[in-house]
């Protein structure tokens, strides 16, 4: 498995706010606001609607040409699924295989619904040894919707991977998913801190919770304490981290997702990304 020197730690932008947006169109735009990386989102209710065909290899040498035309590179993708169902080894495997295509090191998901405990570590073994075929990291990350899952809190992810036993699964540790699926319960930083030593790469969000739920906001403005999070990731110049604001939905009360109906203005979703990249870099000094 490759390492990433300390001097070299990777901040990519997340596709997720862009969700309307043709991929060229998108990563013209993450340049623009001065990112080098981008985190491409196949993440069902945060994005347009897709299908498996969206990951044929066939498609890899459009993608090559506009990120190369964008000057931008991907080192992490997020393709979020329950591991748990039968089919889920089949499914993410291909996922697998076209982001790996692309040049990525890393890709998140889900771990699974306590339900599919079983289906999970079936699966989980097959894929890890798929990720050391292809050397590349897979990213388990906490959810945000209040459903009981495998990986709730910080505890549960650092127990799945004693008993996944593998260099090749990680944790992608997201606090501003704590805020709405354990709300309360715990620090969202503090958790992401317990999570740390586990973790291959993390997602910052920061959320604003109101009266009918939680919405997104710019890095540094919400309830998460970010600052936290990234002092403590200095510490850790080899661990990699995607700035990840689904501007165009947010969580209702429940936590479950409530997309808009029309796309962010561009002018907008630029103005929380600059803002976002230039709190996290100023942190990280």
């Amino acid at each position: 498995m490759s390492t990433i020197s300390p001097s070299d730690r990777i901040i990519s932008i997340s596709a997720a706010p862009y969700d309307g947006f043709e991929f060229p169109a998108m990563l013209d735009s993450i340049a623009s606001c001065g990112a080098q990386y981008v985190e491409p989102a196949f993440i069902v209710g945060y994005t347009e609607p897709f299908d498996e065909s969206s990951f044929r290899l066939s498609n890899v040498p459009k993608y090559t040409a506009w990120l190369k035309q964008s000057g931008l590179q991907c080192f992490a993708f997020s393709s979020h699924i329950d591991l748990g169902y039968p089919d889920s080894d089949t499914v993410f495997a291909r996922r697998m295989d076209f982001a790996r295509a692309l040049g990525v090191k890393i890709i998140n998901t889900n771990a699974a619904h306590r339900r599919n405990t079983d289906g999970f570590f079936r699966n989980i073994r097959i894929l890890a040894a798929h990720a050391e075929r292809l050397g590349m990291v897979i990213g388990l990350e906490n959810p945000g919707n209040g459903e009981d899952n495998l990986f709730n809190l910080a505890e549960d992810g650092l127990k799945l991977l004693v008993q996944i036993d593998s260099p090749y699964v990680r944790l992608n540790y997201d606090a501003g998913n704590t805020v709405s699926h354990r709300p309360g319960q715990v620090d969202p930083a503090k958790d992401a801190l317990v999570a740390m030593p586990g973790c291959g790469h993390i997602h910052l969000k920061d959320v604003q919770t109101r009266k009918d739920g939680y919405y997104f906001v710019p890095i540094g403005e919400g309830d998460v304490d970010c600052s936290m999070i990234l002092q403590s990731a200095k510490e850790r110049p080899d661990l990699n981290l995607a700035i990840e604001i689904p501007l165009r939905f947010h969580r209702n009360s429940a936590g479950q997702p409530c997309r808009n109906k029309s796309p962010v203005a561009i002018f907008e979703i630029e103005s929380v990304l600059r803002k976002s990249l230039e709190f996290v870099r100023r942190q990280l000094v």
